[in-house]
């Protein structure tokens, strides 16, 4: 309308026609316009790859436990397999050893019933004993006083043999006992294959069980074995995919600078458009706060090297960390009046905050100011004073040196809640020295 509004009230000569290549307002707000679009869907799909890099990082970290964790339990399987195969040996061994000591009661038995036989002939010799010497004594009477001494004689020999063959008969029924005792333990032990005594049965079983365990613990080897393997290969796969999604990462952010890079461009043409605004003022306010800074210098209200300490101090119990550094009493002093106007001047301003070269954040606006608590999700929100934000865009607000910085990105607000932004900077500077950077974070 402003070209056509010329055409209407310029003289009937007319001025010279426009370059066929030049660009016109409008074109450049459109320009602009589709930049900024640009940079929003570049921004929002930084931030999805971000999240899925995130994520493969952790799915590979996992990956790589769970496969340690499986090769345990291969490795514990193995050694179970390994075990239970010695226990089979060792319950044929038993057996083995079990037939041997059947054989060896066998022969004990044996060996008892000759003890038995002979006890039994003595006591046979022992009756035969006793007989002749009742019939020595009986002819020793019969001699009369001649027989005196051989009838003594005779009385003794009865008795001993009395006593043999009672011993005799003792030993036998000893023997007997044993050999009914010995016979069972044989039974028991020796496996005529026959009957089953409940020795073999139990050992039988327990040879049973052993095999089962082994087929068990080999089936679950060959199983761990497949498992680990299988386990393996998803782990390469996802290592594979997060070395991916860092490297489209990597794409994804030079994207994003290459469509941030056309909205400075459009911004920076001296056409209007909807970030002119912004731009005068965040370069209006960097240049304020590096006069306040150099006149504080200057008044002796702090030194040059406390405005430029870089020893950040955790504050003790804060979740997320908030940290104090020696010029966080003048930035309290100097800038809320600054921010809390700037905050209100301008329509969808979020925040406004000077960082230092390292994303250090001293003053906040008072609605991110308030006092920790108990959750760190609302902490996060709510207390973003004091921290340090060395993201891509907080450490490239401090750092640049550019004449303004525009970029766009997925402000973080805890919780996984995420405000998509668009953040300028400019630059402040301190006697020279770059000491970091004024931002804006304003909404699409």
């Amino acid at each position: 309308m402003l070209m056509s509004l010329k055409k209407r009230t310029a003289p009937p000569e007319a001025p010279a026609a426009r370059p066929a290549n030049a660009v016109s307002a409008e074109q450049l707000n459109d320009l602009a316009r589709q930049s900024a679009d640009l940079g929003r869907e570049a921004a929002e799909l930084a931030g999805t790859i971000d999240d899925l890099a995130a994520t493969g990082t952790r799915q590979s970290e996992d990956f790589s436990a769970l496969t340690g964790q499986v090769a345990s339990m291969h490795a514990a399987n193995k050694a179970i397999n390994e075990a239970t195969s010695a226990s089979r040996e060792s319950v044929v061994l038993a057996r083995d050893a079990v037939a041997n000591v059947g054989h060896g009661v066998a022969g004990v038995i044996d060996t008892l019933r000759e003890v038995s036989s002979a006890a039994s002939e003595i006591t046979q010799i022992a009756l035969q004993t006793r007989l002749v010497a009742f019939n020595a004594s009986v002819e020793a009477k019969r001699a009369g006083e001649a027989g005196r001494g051989f009838a003594v004689v005779a009385e003794a020999v009865k008795d001993l043999a009395a006593k043999v063959e009672h011993s005799s008969k003792l030993i036998m029924s000893t023997v007997a006992q044993l050999d009914r005792r010995i016979g069972e333990l044989s039974r028991e032990i020796i496996d005529d294959g026959q009957s089953a005594s409940s020795f073999h049965q139990a050992l039988t079983q327990a040879e049973g069980t052993v095999a089962d365990i082994a087929v068990a613990a080999q089936r679950n080897l060959s199983i761990c074995g497949t498992v680990l393997e299988s386990v393996r290969s998803l782990s390469n796969q996802v290592e594979a995919t997060a070395r991916s999604l860092g490297q489209a990462r990597q794409r994804a952010g030079t994207f994003l600078g290459v469509s941030e890079s056309l909205i400075e461009l459009t911004a920076s043409s001296g056409v209007q458009t909807v970030d002119s605004p912004y731009i005068e003022a965040v370069l209006a306010a960097s240049q304020t706060i590096s006069k306040l800074f150099e006149q504080a210098v200057s008044s002796g209200h702090i030194s040059l090297a406390d405005l430029f300490d870089e020893s950040y101090q955790p504050i003790a119990g804060t979740n997320p960390v908030q940290h104090m550094t020696r010029f966080v009493p003048l930035t309290d002093r100097l800038l809320p009046e600054l921010q809390e106007q700037l905050l209100q001047s301008l329509p969808k301003v979020v925040f406004c905050a000077a960082v230092d070269r390292n994303g250090f954040l001293p003053t906040h606006n008072t609605k991110f100011s308030k006092p920790q608590g108990a959750d760190p999700v609302w902490n996060a929100a709510n207390c973003r004073n004091r921290r340090i934000f060395n993201d891509r865009t907080g450490l490239s607000a401090g750092r640049s040196q550019r004449r303004f910085l525009l970029q766009t990105y997925r402000r973080d607000m805890g919780g996984g809640n995420y405000v998509l932004m668009k953040d300028l900077s400019a630059p402040v500077f301190v006697q020279g020295r770059h000491w970091g950077g004024f931002r804006i974070g304003y909404q699409f």
